[in-house]
């Protein structure tokens, strides 16, 4: 899909926003002022994904800023996909508005590149909704092709094509291939794609690693790699929160951690999943990241689990006082939840079916009026009224008494 959150904004609302510069960022005054996407009479004007809002307005001061609207992105990320499946079952989303397609077995729609013009037909008048389409032998080579002609341009891309459309390119246009690598390939000589096809193997896997042997390949335009029409598990749940203005006091700092971690305990169990591991990310206002994590006894889709050993990382290796920008929470290690073989001690025993009757109470309220129709009141401030928001807005709040001398811990609230 091109441009897809800029697209969707303007087919939701032609009179607004048709054929003007527009780009969906983050608000500016809460620090989220980056460019997520932008439309293309925007990119004319150098407006690019990652800008400042600020650097996006210099270049560009009559653009139109829209604030992000996932609920509205994921609509059409499902609309777009039910395209899609009726043309093949073997369908592999690789992002909210990316897909592979194997249709080997759908020869009864017509050639490939008819199906492909049937899908962006379709796409264009149901949706209102611009896309490339590359067509190609192999996946590798089908996305290369689809990014050949933005916006709406059909691509066909066949090995044979390769000396005359992809050898003259720089290194760095080979999918898969970074910009760091591009730099090392070129103090190697090896600087357009054709001479990387036809550099030496042994010489890239003294280099490269295996990492060698798979460019040369790729250069080549050889991918085996099947449509996964079925997704991998997944390897993390997380959830990040760049905050409103640097934290410096540890309890400020938890309140958030307890409200990622009950973020990320929920969507794992959405999802049936336990995590062996928990991580937490810290990023300095100097934009500095750093990471720990620390392995679980037993795994755990419990958020006062994972809130707890989140709290112990970030009081071991973050100093009371350093200011903070960005927290974050993630689960790590995963298993479904019924091949899961979870060792209890007596009191545990006793205790898990309450405690799991009582989150799955939690919830289906949630998922009946709400993500925030329910707070664990560690995220609350010391008057029980107010709290730190770390990306979700006040709901209703039902929690009980609090004693106030208690930590700032799920257990004792």
């Amino acid at each position: 899909m091109n441009a897809f959150y800029c697209s969707v904004h303007e087919a939701e609302h032609p009179e607004l926003y048709g054929g003007k510069m527009t780009a969906v960022a983050g608000d500016s005054e809460k620090r989220r002022g980056i460019v997520v996407t932008s439309s293309y009479p925007a990119r004319r004007r150098g407006v690019r994904t990652g800008m400042t809002v600020h650097q996006a307005l210099k270049l560009c001061p009559s653009l139109i800023l829209i604030k992000p609207d996932f609920r509205l992105y994921r609509a059409y990320s499902r609309a777009f996909r039910e395209i899609l499946y009726s043309y093949t079952p073997l369908i592999e989303a690789t992002s909210i508005d990316e897909c592979y397609m194997d249709i080997t077995g759908s020869k009864q729609f017509g050639t490939p590149l008819e199906i492909a013009e049937r899908i962006m037909e379709r796409i264009g008048r149901e949706l209102s909704l611009p896309c490339s389409i590359g067509v190609a032998p192999n996946k590798l080579l089908a996305k290369m092709a689809s990014d050949m002609k933005k916006p709406n341009g059909i691509s066909v891309l066949r090995i044979r094509d390769l000396a005359h459309t992809l050898w003259g390119r720089p290194c760095g246009e080979l999918f898969g291939v970074g910009a760091k690598t591009a730099e090392k390939l070129n103090r190697l000589g090896i600087r357009t794609i054709g001479e990387l096809a036809a550099t030496d193997e042994k010489r890239l896997q003294a280099s490269f690693g295996v990492f060698g042997i798979w460019m040369k390949r790729a250069a080549n335009g050889q991918d085996y790699a099947e449509v996964q029409s079925v997704p991998e598990p997944s390897k993390s749940v997380g959830h990040t929160t760049t905050l409103p203005c640097d934290v410096t006091e540890a309890q400020e700092a938890l309140r958030v951690i307890l409200n990622l971690s009950d973020q990320v305990a929920r969507r794992m169990r959405k999802q049936h999943l336990l995590a062996s591991t928990v991580q937490i990310t810290i990023r300095t206002p100097e934009m500095k990241t750093i990471t720990r994590s620390r392995t679980l006894a037993t795994p755990t889709e419990a958020a006062d689990d994972i809130y707890r050993e989140a709290k112990a990382l970030y009081l071991k290796h973050w100093s009371d006082g350093k200011p903070v920008r960005l927290l974050g929470v993630a689960a790590q290690g995963l298993t479904d939840k019924s091949e899961a073989a979870i060792q209890l001690d007596l009191f545990d025993y006793e205790r898990q079916p309450k405690r799991e009757k009582l989150t799955e109470i939690m919830d289906k309220m949630r998922d009946k009026f709400g993500e925030d129709a329910l707070m664990i009141a560690g995220m609350l401030e010391e008057d029980g009224t107010k709290r730190m928001k770390a990306g979700r807005t006040p709901g209703i709040s039902f929690h009980g008494e609090r004693n106030a001398n208690a930590e700032n811990d799920p257990e004792k609230d």
